[in-house]
């Protein structure tokens, strides 16, 4: 079963970026717009950044929370990203 993602609509880089540092990844580098996130068990993270309340298109979401970050639903949930 996938993850709501109607609950994320309006996600901006801003949330995005304050959820990984909760979750225990660190900025690792940046190229351009685009920062990368390591956390110490591996996973990476690149989130770009244009402005800080520009919003992630659903598809953008999908790719960053399930493929990079690994999260699941109870994960949204521990980080405030969802109700």
């Amino acid at each position: 079963m996938g993850l709501n993602y109607a609950q994320l609509h309006g996600l901006t880089a801003r949330e995005l970026i304050s959820a990984l540092l909760r979750d225990g990844f660190a900025l690792d580098r940046q190229s351009g717009s685009h920062r990368h996130y390591l956390h110490q068990d591996g996973r990476r993270v690149t989130v770009t950044y244009h402005a800080g309340s520009e919003t992630f298109r659903r598809k953008t979401l999908k790719t960053i929370i399930e493929l990079q970050a690994n999260w699941d639903a109870d994960d949204l949930k521990r980080l405030r990203l969802v109700k």
